[in-house]
Order: C-alpha cells, then structure tokens, then sequence
C-alpha cells in the first residue's frame, strides 16, 4: 500500500467523538468522500461545515446513504 493512500479508521457509526473539525469521511457504498473545507453544494452545506455538525437528514449525495455508513478517513 502506498503510504499517501489515505488509511481506514472505521466504520463512523454516529460517533461524533471519532471526528475533529477537519475530519473527511468516505461513503462505504460508493467512496464519496466527504470534505468539510468543501461542503456539500447538492444539501447546501457550506464550505468549513465538519460532518459532525450536518443535519440529521443529511444523506451522501451520490448514492442517498446513510450518514452512519460514512468510514473516517485518517489523512
């Protein structure tokens, strides 16, 4: 494995205390990766939103998953 692929953390599973501010999460169904510095234009979620503070019916935005089916990142 390269040592820039970004590592696996686990599974996010609601655990807002995984996360710090700049964390970035990947949907497990279809590898979207979200990115707080970005946010979300299809929810409308403002660029420096970390993805513990998205609403609760928040969904990936390529494949409508659950926000629980989010693998932390670790960069």
């Amino acid at each position: 494995m390269s040592q820039n692929a970004p590592q696996f953390e686990g599974s996010y599973l609601g655990d807002d205390n995984k996360l710090s501010d700049e964390t970035q999460l990947e949907c497990k169904i279809c590898w979207y990766v979200y990115k707080p510095e970005e946010g979300d234009d299809f929810w409308q979620i403002a660029p420096g939103t970390p993805f513990s503070q998205l609403p609760d019916h928040w969904r990936c935005p390529e494949c409508d998953g659950d926000k629980d089916q989010f693998m932390v990142l670790d960069q």
